[in-house]
């Protein structure tokens, strides 16, 4: 997540980290269109910069939010192996979550 987060153009990345932030601070009352649910507890966090359609994959873990994995949105689907790779992410996660967390300073 952190390689593709830092990967985004300077005002995309800023404007990621402003709807990841609104999404902690709001938590599951932040609703659409500002995030979707999918399945198997997969959430997508929609974001618009200009053209560009940004998709952020994330689950609850009790009252905290994870985040999978990111991508730039190029059809009006969400990729089914978009979502396969969310909830494998999410099992995984599930299966030991010191191992696949990692704290990010949002400042």
């Amino acid at each position: 997540m952190q390689r593709w987060f830092n990967g985004l153009p300077e005002d995309s990345r800023t404007t990621c980290r402003e709807a990841v932030v609104k999404l902690q601070k709001l938590g599951k009352t932040l609703g659409f269109p500002h995030t979707h649910p999918l399945r198997g507890g997969i959430h997508e966090l929609r974001v618009r910069v200009r053209r560009l359609r940004y998709r952020i994959f994330y689950f609850w873990h009790g009252g905290t939010v994870v985040l999978t994995h990111g991508i730039a949105k190029k059809s009006a689907a969400v990729p089914r192996r978009e979502i396969t790779r969310a909830l494998k992410r999410k099992r995984q996660f599930e299966q030991n979550p010191t191992l696949y967390t990692q704290e990010v300073d949002n400042g």
